[in-house]
């Protein structure tokens, strides 16, 4: 009979943890929003909530797409729409990575990129909690790909749109 002295022998891994948060936040963002099916592009998803949901699918590869969610509220002091997460999804892996987002953005620039591994690694596991958490959220609140539909963005106010 094998025996356990030390937590450390029975919880999984920090690295372990994350793998696992990637790849739930995988099959969320799939079974909500399923950009593999979808074309480059702005897309948005409105239920009502005053929370609009823009997706913008930005780049496909053969095995990964790019793609930013963010809301449509737009903050009056930095005229940025929060929480603008640039997420990578890796179809063959099926794992989904959060690369930026704007609220850990500006702690990304005093973490060395060269810095100690738990340092970043804690980082990771803020993002990838706070992906997992938010897309849960959100098919709580009744987005998914079907309230979703194409957006094209509007001018600036006093701009002419062309015909």
């Amino acid at each position: 009979m094998m025996m356990y002295s030390r937590a450390a022998d029975w919880l999984p891994s920090r690295f372990a943890m994350l793998m696992g948060l990637q790849a739930e936040s995988y099959h969320r963002i799939v079974r909500l929003f399923a950009p593999q099916s979808l074309r480059l592009g702005h897309y948005l998803s409105v239920v009502g909530d005053g929370l609009d949901v823009r997706l913008h699918l930005y780049a496909r590869h053969a095995y990964t797409l790019e793609l930013e969610l963010t809301y449509m509220v737009c903050d009056p002091s930095t005229g940025r729409h929060p929480p603008e997460a640039q997420i990578r999804v890796y179809n063959d892996a099926h794992m989904a990575e959060v690369l930026h987002c704007h609220p850990g953005r500006g702690r990304w620039l005093y973490l060395d990129p060269h810095g100690s591994t738990p340092l970043i690694t804690r980082y990771r596991m803020h993002m990838a909690t706070f992906l997992s958490r938010w897309l849960q959220y959100l098919a709580e609140q009744g987005h998914s790909s079907d309230t979703l539909r194409p957006w094209v963005e509007v001018p600036a106010v006093g701009v002419p749109i062309e015909s």
